[in-house]
């Protein structure tokens, strides 16, 4: 069991959460950059993120002794939906726009919302619940004018709606588990898992696991260092701090990051209405933080989640 810690003050949550965006808005750019399957980018991805992990895992050495086999099997279920969400998610940006892939991913905090009050009775105040509207409507907007209507374009939006259903449940059995795992296990268990998914996937569908470039091997990295240990782990290691409606709705940051480096980048067009939609939801991240009161008081005063 971790002992209590300390809230953090909200300065320093305000801006780990982003640069945790900073770091997952990266992740769709990565992606387009290879022409490697998605599947590989994903296994490899977290691969390469267990190795620069394990020497601070194994300089810990934590108490496995305190884990029970039903921790462990939650670690392995929340792994093998992480393994679904980047299989799913990544492959739609095969088939659709960066700014159509992401902006699906912003109805992630209403699985997460109505996941926590079935599983923690968690609640939130309406003024909360008005920030997250705004935010989820300013994410519509966004994709508004580059949601294609070919059955390519559908596929990849659908690809991406059920990945983000996918991250929804990893959230919610990562919540459950924070307070009493060690965030360095949790994630490279969880990533552990999702790259054995992920091999056995390959496996099954012929995939080429060998034989890819050095530019692919760079990429396999980028994505290793920036969006999954500077998004994903620092992600993990709030769950501490804040629970997964927090986490999910900081995520909705996520989608004006890369539609503003799709368009640098790679030249995807960004129109007045989607600048317009982002500053929505920036406004709709920091109005839900803001008067997501409840949350802060029961943390601050040590009242742990508690699990169904």
């Amino acid at each position: 069991m971790n002992a209590t810690r300390a809230p953090l003050p909200k300065w320093a949550l305000t801006l780990l959460l982003l640069a945790g965006i900073a770091a997952i808005s990266f992740s769709s750019i990565f992606i387009r950059w290879s022409s490697a399957p998605s599947s590989i980018l994903a296994m490899y991805r977290l691969v390469l993120t267990v190795l620069l992990m394990l020497p601070f895992l194994l300089r810990q050495r934590p108490d496995l002794r305190t884990v029970t086999l039903r921790d462990w099997l939650m670690m392995g279920a929340s792994g093998v939906f992480l393994m679904l969400h980047f299989l799913l998610w990544m492959e739609s940006l095969r088939y659709t726009s960066v700014a159509s892939s992401t902006i699906l991913l912003s109805l992630e905090p209403m699985f997460v919302l109505a996941g926590a009050y079935w599983l923690f009775r968690e609640r939130t105040t309406a003024r909360a619940v008005l920030g997250m509207s705004a935010a989820i409507a300013g994410a519509g907007l966004i994709g508004w004018g580059d949601v294609g209507i070919s059955a390519r374009a559908l596929q990849g939006d659908l690809l991406s709606f059920l990945g983000t259903a996918a991250v929804a449940v990893h959230m919610l059995i990562g919540q459950s588990l924070a307070r009493r795992i060690p965030t360095l296990l949790y994630s490279i268990t969880v990533f552990s898992v999702a790259a054995a998914a992920f091999f056995l996937y390959n496996l099954l569908t012929s995939t080429p696991m060998t034989g890819y470039g050095a530019r692919d091997w760079g990429i396999f990295l980028l994505l290793a260092v920036v969006p999954t240990v500077f998004g994903h782990v620092l992600f993990n290691w709030l769950l501490q701090y804040v629970n997964a409606a927090t986490v999910s709705m900081s995520v909705l940051g996520e989608p004006v990051g890369a539609t503003l480096l799709a368009y640098l980048l790679l030249g995807e067009k960004l129109n007045p209405m989607q600048a317009a939609a982002g500053l929505i939801i920036i406004w709709g991240v920091w109005f839900f933080l803001r008067h997501n009161r409840v949350h802060y008081e029961q943390r601050e005063s040590g009242t742990p989640s508690t699990a169904a």
